[in-house]
């Protein structure tokens, strides 16, 4: 079925793609705009700038999300910055610098049209935010202020102190509410999408439930926009907020969209290690503290003296060592794996021996107190109130945790799925950055999807539709999924054994870090595999759901995605299985070299697989997309 994945990327040279996209892409005229409904599901960077850039052209869109407000999107957890090509720093930067290393980061295994794209357009998204307010960090001249991030050798990185993201996404916040104001957005806060609806193999609308009353709701449209964020929650202790979940893109891939390289999930290296079992989630402390601070663990694996107290000379500071080329500023995979690799030997640090040290001290030495706290204080005070420790005084603990996930649902140039007038952005989709991602592009590709991507490629599209009436919610087809939603939460309400969906996820998430994680084998994974079956059959058979579905019933919601986390949860070690090399975030403990470093087979994968829903969890149907490269020659990824 490989002829299924025309990725429609433009004829002509690299740097003229988008813009050869953009001259012949189709318009829909100002006063034909307004008969045309759009729903955009997700009100984070990525669903707020889509659906405040939809209404300003004109279009009629619903939007969606499960928060009480959109400014509770996950998108205002990111912290350390969003990276653009704008060289201030005049150190060497371009936008195919931006793009090389983009594509170099994710190891090679990421569409060329798409990340260089990304790069292009990232000019365009600081000047965007900074008209909308973004308070970015400025030099004393006035210019917007740089730092660098892991994986480059420049400074390109915009931020503002440690909270980039929830100032971003209060500019798009404002952007969504102006049109809400205006009447062109509807807002459906404390909506849940449960399913998609296609009419004539076309995306026409969605099954919501209202989380406050109950409601099962039917609401249709032209096209539909899922944003709505990744699954690194599946692994339950994970950077993400409680609610985020696989859920609306899962649903969609069991009507037709395939899921793409569903088990490159990034383990970030900087968050608060865990603390005792209790815990249900773990902190991100930012990537940008690793362009100061020091990441080292004690040579001896006994040590049992503070930190402040083992001299320099007894002092292993392993990536540095390993990677003198970037040091700290290694990748995240690269720098999660090292310390694991530490951990492991039993170098770890702290109560439960499970992290290393980020240390400041020489950093605090030679710029001032002032200055580490104008950079990163706010992250230094949360330290401080989550664990009473003052990193100004001693090293910080972190360890790696579960994080982004750099699959979703496949999309072509346009952003659209399989199912045709189904568009996935920011990181619901698969698409810019291969099998790892480097820090910083997070925040950049959530908004140029959103305000500078989808508004052409969704016009294209609906060019074709302005012919079509609204669409009718009372078609069988809105019927058939009502029904199918209903008689799903009546299943949950109706087992009544004694385990509840946050048990499952636990023990589902513990079973993927192992063996689906930071690194994987095919024994591991054949093992996962069984256990999630298994895990699946007793989650049919034992789930309690207290309550009913007629009342706010934050344990029906959860047991809905749970549900769907442990049937991704078996294509992410089936992904996993059949990709024999290790690549980025992928590190299959058979395929690595003589040092230890990531083995990759060109010949044999260079592909994102694209997976389709075969009326079963276990039988899915590989698709392949071939990558070519027309401009970079992949080469052996190197940070030495």
């Amino acid at each position: 079925m490989e002829n299924s994945l025309n990725t429609k990327v433009p004829e002509g040279p690299l740097s003229e793609k988008w813009n050869t996209y953009k001259k012949k892409a189709k318009l829909v005229s100002p006063n034909n705009r307004k008969k045309l409904e759009v729903i955009v599901v997700g009100t984070g960077l990525a669903g707020a700038s889509a659906a405040a850039s939809l209404a300003e052209m004109g279009y009629n869109v619903k939007s969606f999300c499960f928060q009480d407000s959109p400014r509770r999107a996950h998108s205002v957890a990111a912290q350390g910055g969003v990276n653009a090509a704008k060289n201030y720093k005049n150190d060497g930067d371009s936008v195919y610098r931006m793009f090389y290393d983009t594509l170099k980061g994710g190891d090679f295994r990421s569409r060329e049209a798409n990340t260089y794209r990304l790069a292009e357009c990232s000019a365009n998204l600081i000047d965007q935010a900074t008209a909308q307010g973004v308070p970015f960090a400025r030099e004393y001249s006035g210019y917007l202020r740089n730092r660098s991030f892991g994986g480059v050798q420049v400074s390109r990185t915009f931020y503002a102190r440690g909270q980039t993201g929830q100032q971003l996404l209060l500019g798009s916040y404002q952007a969504l509410m102006r049109q809400v104001n205006t009447g062109k957005v509807s807002l459906y806060a404390r909506h849940e999408m449960l399913d998609l609806v296609l009419i004539e193999g076309k995306a026409k609308g969605i099954i919501a439930r209202n989380l406050d009353t109950g409601n099962v709701e039917r609401h249709g449209a032209h096209a539909v926009v899922l944003a709505t964020g990744g699954f690194g929650k599946i692994y339950y202790l994970s950077t993400l907020a409680m609610g985020c979940n696989v859920s609306a893109i899962w649903r969609a891939h069991k009507k037709g969209a395939f899921m793409a390289n569903p088990s490159w999930t990034q383990i970030h290296p900087t968050c608060l290690p865990q603390s005792g079992e209790y815990q249900s989630k773990l902190t991100l402390m930012s990537e940008s503290l690793r362009n100061d601070g020091r990441i080292w663990v004690p040579k001896d694996k006994n040590e049992t003296r503070k930190a402040n107290d083992i001299p320099e000379e007894e002092r292993d500071y392993y990536l540095e060592r390993k990677y003198p080329a970037f040091g700290n500023l290694a990748p995240r995979d690269i720098a999660s794996r090292s310390a694991k690799e530490q951990i492991d030997e039993g170098k770890g640090v702290g109560e439960l021996k499970n992290a290393v040290y980020l240390d400041f001290s020489r950093a605090l030495k030679e710029y001032g107190k002032d200055v580490i706290v104008e950079r990163y204080g706010n992250l230094f005070s949360m330290y401080k109130k989550i664990t009473d420790i003052d990193a100004y005084l001693e090293p910080m603990k972190i360890s790696p945790a579960a994080h982004f996930s750099m699959g979703g649902l496949w999309v072509d140039y346009e952003l659209m799925t399989t199912i045709p007038g189904l568009f996935a952005i920011g990181e619901a989709n698969f698409s810019d950055h291969g099998a790892n991602r480097l820090g910083a592009n997070s925040l950049l590709q959530a908004c140029v999807d959103g305000y500078f991507v989808l508004p052409y490629t969704l016009q294209n599209f609906l060019a074709d539709e302005i012919k079509n009436p609204k669409t009718d919610i009372n078609h069988p087809e809105f019927d058939k999924a009502e029904e199918a939603v209903k008689k799903q939460m009546e299943g949950f309400l109706a087992t009544k054994g004694n385990k509840t969906a946050e048990e499952f996820h636990k023990v589902l998430g513990s079973e993927l870090y192992d063996k689906c994680g930071l690194s994987r084998s095919q024994e591991g994974l054949e093992k996962a595999i069984e256990s999630i079956r298994q895990l699946r059959k007793e989650f049919k058979e034992n789930l309690i759901v207290p309550g009913d579905a007629s009342e706010v019933n934050s344990e029906l919601e959860k047991a809905g995605r749970v549900a769907d986390y442990m049937e991704i949860a078996e294509l992410m070690c089936v992904d996993a299985l059949q990709r024999e090399e290790s690549c980025g975030a992928h590190f299959r403990i058979e395929y690595q070299t003589e040092e230890g470093e990531a083995k990759r087979d060109d010949a044999h994968f260079c592909y994102s697989s694209a997976w389709e829903w075969n009326k079963d969890p276990s039988t899915p149907i590989l698709n392949k997309e071939n990558l070519t490269f027309e401009t970079v020659t992949p080469s052996v990824r190197s940070y030495k």
